[in-house]
């Protein structure tokens, strides 16, 4: 963009960013992030937000968000000035992308920066439900021991075949650290990985009938939305582990409860729900099952990259370069 569209604030004011809601990232670093631009905060002010956009609507050129403030259609129709939305996620359906690109407002997201922690956190889920730790945790702070209780056996993870749904950049670190474990790796997603050693299979179904796991770490789009269905798991079986670090939606979180509680698949390790924050109850009451509070990607040293990766394009923007992690119009 031309410097004419930005309409520069005085040299002696930072630019100014628009919060409506502080995403974590802004959260843990707002004093580094304040430091640079002034932030007009929506979830302070007295007015209601639809109210505290109109007043600021003249003014505001870049926004800061997560998936805990949706930048809608509505929003958008109430900031006529707005040319540059900064995500500190990698997922983007918080977005509507496809009014952005109708505007032409550009779109940035901090790419892989998590994509390492979560796939830590997606191969925890995976050794914990297998191997019971988050069971065997509660069975000896109960008071019990195999002397007196019958702990229940686990899983080995070596052998065991692991489909991956969507092999970008965090399904292909999960798949690397499985792979290194012992595991026998498989994959379905958008294309083949003509550079990976994996097997590919063309679908979810099929993925799910030959596959003791699946890990979810797609983007949740609307051909990815439910795609875990009763049919897959049916397809996996009453010995079969589901672990999403994804998005919530795309599992049907209803049929999951119901196969879960009616021991129709093996066990689940969540760190993602439907209606976040709300996880459904009868979760809570099941050992096999491993729940956290959408927090996989939550470590210090990945919140301070964020922060950077969400800075410099903000700064970038301000000072008419190219940004630094751009999403292109085809995502």
């Amino acid at each position: 963009m031309g410097s004419q569209h930005h309409d520069r604030c005085p040299s002696s004011q930072p630019p100014q960013v628009l919060v409506i809601r502080p995403p974590p990232v802004f959260a843990v670093h707002e004093q580094y992030i304040s430091n640079k631009f002034h932030i007009l905060k929506a979830y302070d002010s007295p007015l209601p937000t639809h109210d505290f956009l109109q007043a600021n609507a003249q003014f505001v050129k870049a926004v800061l968000c997560s998936g805990n403030g949706p930048i809608t259609a509505d929003v958008l129709r109430d900031l006529p000035a707005l040319q540059l939305v900064v995500s500190t996620t990698t997922g983007v359906n918080h977005i509507d992308m496809a009014e952005c690109r109708k505007r032409g407002i550009k779109v940035t997201n901090i790419q892989d920066v998590f994509s390492d922690d979560v796939a830590d956190v997606a191969v925890g889920l995976l050794i914990d439900v297998m191997r019971r730790i988050t069971g065997g945790h509660k069975f000896v702070r109960g008071g019990c021991w195999p002397v007196t209780e019958q702990y229940p056996l686990g899983s080995k993870l070596g052998g065991k075949k692991i489909g991956i749904v969507g092999l970008g950049n965090i399904g292909s670190k999960v798949a690397t650290r499985l792979y290194a474990m012992g595991c026998i790796v498989s994959y379905t997603s958008r294309q083949i990985k003509d550079s990976t050693p994996f097997t590919f299979y063309p679908n979810v179904l099929q993925l799910a009938l030959d596959s003791d796991a699946l890990i979810l770490c797609c983007a949740l789009t609307n051909d990815t939305r439910h795609m875990i269905n009763n049919k897959v798991m049916m397809a996996l079986g009453k010995k079969g582990i589901i672990v999403n670090v994804a998005r919530g939606a795309v599992i049907d979180e209803a049929e999951l409860v119901k196969c879960l509680v009616e021991g129709e698949i093996g066990g689940a390790g969540l760190d993602v729900y439907e209606n976040e924050p709300n996880v459904p109850k009868e979760l809570f009451g099941l050992d096999n099952v491993v729940v956290l509070p959408h927090s996989s990607a939550c470590t210090n040293e990945c919140f301070q990259d964020a922060a950077e990766v969400a800075v410099g394009n903000l700064e970038a923007f301000f000072a008419n370069k190219p940004l630094i992690t751009p999403i292109t119009n085809d995502f």
